[in-house]
């Protein structure tokens, strides 16, 4: 559980970070569009960045150790666990005012982690069928092919269905590390979850790049969060063998809900605000609930710069 703690503080703090560097590099000229390709170039050069693509690193080598240790289900709570080390980083690094419910959506996650923590048993024995290893490769090609209809749904709808295929494919790659036991080069490829491992991880890249590009952080980061945690969770216990301590399987599902409920609470973190004053806009939100920002987006959704895993460069 070390591990999977580690990998979310990792992820968490990166997000920070990069919207840091981010923030202190200067705009370029850019396209008409108001992108600016060469953006990434000069955002290579503040230590901000690179520290967080570092901590991006250790985060995923952290997150496969645990995998490795633990029941899926645990792993996915604690990473969607990331959200409030953002929320909570992002206080004095971005000077972000988080409201009473989010502070206590924090508390809450902090609460259903402890929950889960002592209830997890060990990672399931289960090695997994060949059935199950073509099934987690189809799913993934399948979570690739659901990015055209998804993408012309109209407003957060196209949002919501891009971010939940996109959390799909973060849950096939958390499938796949268990279903590949032996890391000798032959078997692994010949093992047809090495595949879906990378067709999920770039298909679910490209999902949540879509739906953050066009669309609600928080629609989309809600449905990553469900997609990552529901769907493999239910695979490990299903056809892993992944179980909680014996008479502790109450205690272990009341802790996964509370950790996703609060991770949900928390989704508008699922990218680091790109302007402190993003949180002056959110508690202006309730005096005037239809306040929008420059970007267009409703105060309390601030604008996009980095994500974690497979992380959006600006």
């Amino acid at each position: 559980m070390i591990c999977a703690l580690g990998s979310a503080v990792c992820f968490g703090t990166a997000s920070v970070l990069q919207a840091v560097a981010a923030r202190a590099t200067a705009p370029g000229t850019g396209s008409g569009s108001g992108v600016d390709p060469r953006l990434l170039l000069r955002v290579l050069g503040q230590w901000r960045y690179l520290l967080g693509l570092a901590l991006d690193g250790c985060g995923f080598l952290l997150e496969l150790v645990a995998l490795r240790s633990l029941p899926i289900y645990a792993v996915g709570a604690a990473l969607a666990a990331s959200l409030a080390v953002t929320a909570v980083v992002a206080v004095p690094l971005l000077r972000v005012r988080l409201s009473r419910a989010e502070w206590a959506a924090v508390l809450v996650v902090c609460g259903g982690l402890a929950l889960l923590g002592l209830a997890s048993g060990a990672e399931g024995k289960g090695a997994g069928s060949t059935a199950l290893r073509f099934g987690t490769l189809a799913v993934a090609l399948a979570i690739l092919a659901w990015g055209a209809p998804a993408g012309r749904l109209p407003g957060r709808a196209r949002a919501a269905a891009l971010g939940l295929g996109a959390g799909f494919g973060f849950g096939v790659v958390e499938v796949a590390v268990r279903l590949i036991p032996d890391l000798s080069l032959a078997s692994l490829l010949s093992n047809p979850a090495t595949y879906a491992l990378l067709v999920g991880g770039g298909a679910a890249f490209l999902l949540l790049t879509s739906a953050l590009q066009r669309g609600s952080v928080t629609a989309a980061t809600a449905g990553m969060v469900i997609g990552e945690t529901l769907g493999p969770a239910l695979v490990g216990v299903v056809w892993l063998g992944d179980r909680t301590r014996a008479g502790l399987a109450p205690l272990g599902i009341v802790g996964f809900a509370l950790a996703v409920a609060g991770a949900l609470a928390l989704a508008r973190f699922g990218e680091a605000p790109e302007e402190a004053k993003a949180a002056e806009e959110e508690a202006g939100a309730a005096e005037d609930p239809g306040a929008a920002d420059s970007s267009g987006a409703t105060a309390g959704e601030p604008a996009a710069t980095g994500l974690r895993r497979g992380r959006q460069d600006p």
